[in-house]
């Protein structure tokens, strides 16, 4: 193979990409928050709970299949909650691309490092360890 007609991928190319998701992710879910928002205020005609009083059975939607749920009957609760995730997932985006990247490169000790970080966020997602 001509190495003119290699395709490879380079330090630069894995940064642009990497800030294109960040960004992307963020605004992506500044969408969600803003249009969520604007349906919530729409239904409920303006009215805002009072959050200086913590009521627990306003966390309905407290898993992801509750805010899919949510997203499907396109109530704006839900809707900002689904934002909210996606902005706690873009990192978690860019740790998976990471590793991908680093296999690329055969970067093996990065990958490990990804892993572990992913799994900590993943421990720590689902409750941590003291379950």
């Amino acid at each position: 193979m001509d190495e003119a007609k290699k395709m490879t991928i380079n330090d630069r190319d894995v940064q642009v990409i990497l800030g294109t998701l960040l960004r992307a992710g963020v605004v992506i879910s500044m969408a969600f928050v803003l249009f969520g928002g604007v349906i919530y205020l729409v239904h409920n005609k303006g009215v805002i709970t009072d959050y200086r009083v913590f009521k627990p059975e306003l966390a309905k939607f407290s898993s992801i299949g509750a805010v899919i749920n949510g997203l499907i009957s396109f109530k704006g609760d839900a809707i900002v909650q689904f934002g909210i995730l996606l902005l706690i997932f873009t990192p978690i985006a860019r740790i998976i691309f990471s590793i991908f990247s680093f296999l690329l490169e055969r970067d093996y000790l990065y990958v490990f490092i990804c892993f572990i970080v992913l799994a900590i966020i993943a421990v720590s997602l689902s409750g941590g360890l003291a379950h």
